[in-house]
C-alpha cells in the first residue's frame, strides 16, 4: 500500500455523490447482505471479523447498528474493547482479543479492536516506539493466523472524520438529550490529542497493512454506511456460497 496521509483524504463523499440514491442502494444491499449471511452461516466454511476503528463520535455505533441491525442475530456478534480490566492486563495483550474472534459461519464486529493497544497507549506514552512496534508485528501475525488457519476474511475500516466535526458532535451530546447519555467530559479532552491520535494512526496503517485499510469517509453517515455495507457486501458475493443439500 502507498503511505497513508489522513490529512490528504477526504472525510466527505465524494463531490456529485446523490444522497438519496445512495440511501436507496445502501436499503437494497443491506436486503442482499440478510441472505448472504445465511449462506455463510448455513455453509460454515467462512467467518468474517469486520474492524471498526474511528475517533470518538465517528459513527461506529450507529454503522453497526443500521448495517448489521437487520442480519439474523444467531449469525452476527458485535464485541466493544473497553479499557483492559486487571485479569486481561495479566495476560499477553491479544488475549482477551482471540476470545472473540468468528468461528466459521459467523461474522463478528469489532468496535474498536486489537489496535487500541496501539493507538491510546502511545498517545498516553503507556508503551514507547519499541513495544508498540513489536505489537504492532504480533498484530500481523495474529491477523495471518486468522486468515491461514480459519478461513477468516478481514475488513478494516477507519471511519475518517474532520476534526470539526467531531466536535460538532461531541457538543451534540450535550445538547441533545437523545445523545446526552453518550456524553463523557473525557472525550473534549482526548480530541484535544487529535494531532497525537492522526499521527500514531497513520504510523499504525502503514505498518499493519498486509489486511489493507479501507479510509471510510464519515462526516457523512449516510455515506459511511454504504461504504460497510457494499465492501462487505462484494466481500460475501465473491465467495460464491451455495447453500449445503441434504446430509447424507
Amino acid at each position: 500500500m502507498a503511505k497513508i496521509r489522513l490529512a490528504h483524504l477526504d472525510t466527505l463523499p465524494p463531490k456529485k455523490t446523490q444522497k438519496k440514491k445512495i440511501i436507496a442502494e445502501t436499503e437494497k444491499i443491506i436486503e442482499e447482505l440478510d441472505e448472504l449471511q445465511n449462506q455463510l452461516y448455513a455453509q460454515s466454511k467462512h467467518a468474517v471479523l469486520v474492524v471498526i476503528q474511528g475517533m470518538d463520535a465517528a459513527g461506529k455505533d450507529g454503522a453497526i447498528r443500521h448495517v448489521f441491525g437487520k442480519l439474523n442475530p444467531q449469525g452476527v456478534q458485535v464485541t466493544s474493547f473497553k479499557e483492559p480490566t486487571a485479569l486481561e492486563l495479566s495476560h499477553d495483550f491479544l488475549w482477551r482479543i482471540h476470545q472473540y474472534t468468528p468461528a466459521k459461519g459467523m461474522i463478528h464486529i469489532f468496535n474498536r479492536s486489537h489496535y487500541e493497544d496501539v493507538l491510546v497507549t502511545r498517545v498516553h506514552k503507556m508503551i514507547n516506539n519499541k513495544l508498540a512496534y513489536k505489537r504492532m508485528d504480533a498484530i500481523n501475525d495474529f491477523e495471518h493466523l486468522l486468515e491461514e488457519h480459519n478461513n477468516t476474511h478481514i475488513l478494516k475500516f477507519y471511519l475518517h472524520i474532520s476534526h470539526g466535526e467531531q466536535l460538532k458532535r461531541l457538543d451534540e451530546r450535550i445538547k441533545d438529550p437523545k445523545k446526552q447519555w453518550k456524553y463523557n467530559e473525557k472525550d473534549f479532552e482526548e480530541s484535544k490529542l487529535w494531532a497525537e491520535y492522526m499521527e500514531v494512526y497513520e504510523d499504525c496503517m502503514n505498518h499493519c497493512n498486509k489486511i489493507p485499510w479501507i479510509i471510510t469517509p464519515s462526516d457523512a453517515h449516510w455515506y459511511k454506511e454504504y461504504m460497510i455495507a457494499s465492501t462487505l457486501h462484494q466481500l460475501l458475493k465473491d465467495l460464491k456460497m451455495q447453500y449445503p443439500g441434504l446430509k447424507k
